[in-house]
This record gives structure tokens, sequence and C-alpha cells, in this order.
């Protein structure tokens, strides 16, 4: 964990840079359970796989394990200043020096999803593409510049069902946005976080084969 300082403000975060030292920038999003450390593993597998990525400490430090710890973590949690911590780690990311390709990519884990179509908004002159993991809602589709790719599971009961995914497919194709969305069967709420019982290793690596062959589309 580190303090980035940007316009004045600091927040704390986890950020991963490719060995080349180069790369397009990505913002990863934390589910409810905090930056724990399947969030720092998926930081550093991006940064494998050449994506400079930040990921943000909502949470300011406190991790939960539990649905019950998760859920009282979320209601602590200030949403509009949520939101301004996040805008501020975009505009961290976007003044690296090492950054490259033509915008930055958010991927937003369920509480993190609505976060990303949000920021999508605020930052729309920088966030060009947007992948949300079983997560559907969110802000105002109608002023973002970005291009969506959302995983869902088939069995979802945590909200992300499939009309309300229909309805933001439906959003993002009125607001003049492109979107490819993928629900993948005998799947879980949670199913690509691999310290989950949900976690479904075959739709998993799936979905993150998808995700890179989408961030480098839209970015590079």
């Amino acid at each position: 964990m580190e303090t980035f300082e940007v316009n004045g403000s600091t927040f704390q975060g986890y950020l991963s840079k490719p060995s080349a030292g180069k790369g397009i920038g990505i913002l990863l999003l934390h589910a409810w359970w905090g930056l724990n450390r399947f969030t720092v593993q998926t930081c550093d597998r991006l940064a494998q796989a050449g994506c400079i990525t930040l990921a943000p400490d909502y949470y300011h430090g406190r991790l939960a394990k539990t649905i019950e710890e998760a859920k009282v973590a979320r209601e602590k949690m200030d949403r509009k200043s949520t939101q301004k911590l996040i805008n501020q780690a975009v505009d961290y990311l976007s003044e690296l020096p090492l950054l490259t390709g033509s915008g930055i990519g958010v991927i937003g884990f369920s509480l993190g999803a609505s976060f990303a179509i949000e920021v999508a908004r605020s930052r729309n002159e920088i966030i060009k593409a947007v992948v949300l993991f079983y997560g559907a809602g969110g802000g105002k589709i109608e002023k973002t510049n970005a291009t969506f790719l959302g995983h869902f599971a088939e069995n979802d009961k945590w909200g992300a069902h499939p009309p309300k995914v229909k309805a933001l497919a439906n959003r993002i194709r009125l607001a003049g946005k492109d979107s490819k969305f993928y629900t993948y069967p005998k799947t879980e709420h949670w199913f690509a976080e691999a310290d989950r019982p949900e976690y479904n290793k075959e739709a998993a690596e799936l979905a993150w084969e998808r995700t890179n062959k989408f961030l480098r589309d839209e970015l590079t």
C-alpha cells in the first residue's frame, strides 16, 4: 500500500507496473471486500500483461472477509467522498510519464462496477474503456466516451440479474456507445475472484482472456 498525491490531495492504493516500465493505464476498483490480496494479485497480473495498474483503496485499510462484514463496510462508506477519491486516482494515473495508449481503462468488480460507470462520466475525456464484473448499477451513461465490456453470472443473487443487465446494455446503446456483455453459464456472483467459494476457474480465465483483448483493442 502506498500514499499518492495529486492536485494537493492524497489517497492510498496499490500501484503495479510492467517490468518494461511503460504500459497502458488501468484503474482497478475493488469489490466490497476492500483492497484485499485478490485485488493486489489482479493488479500484478495486469502489470505482467503490460498494464500500469492502480487500485485506489476507498475502504481506507479496512478489509471484509464475510458478507456480513462487507455489508457493514459498505454502509460506512460515504459514496460522494469515495467517488472523489476515485476521480483523484484517475488524475494521478493519467499524469504518469510512462503511460502509453489512447486513454485509460477501468475495471470494476461488483461494488466497484458502479463506480467504474460513474468515473467514465466524470472523467470522460480520459476513460475510453470500461470492464464490469457482475455489477450493473451506476450513474449516467450519456456523457461517457467509453466502450463497455461486461462479465455477468448466470445465477446472480446480488443485483446483477438478467433484466438489470439488459437495462444497462440498453442505456449504453441509447447513449450511442458500444458494449459487449457476456453471461457465464453455471456461475454465481464473484465467480472471477479466486479467493471466493463462488470462483469458477474456467469462466474466470475466459473472462480475463476477453478482458485483455478488449483493453488492447480499445487502448492501443
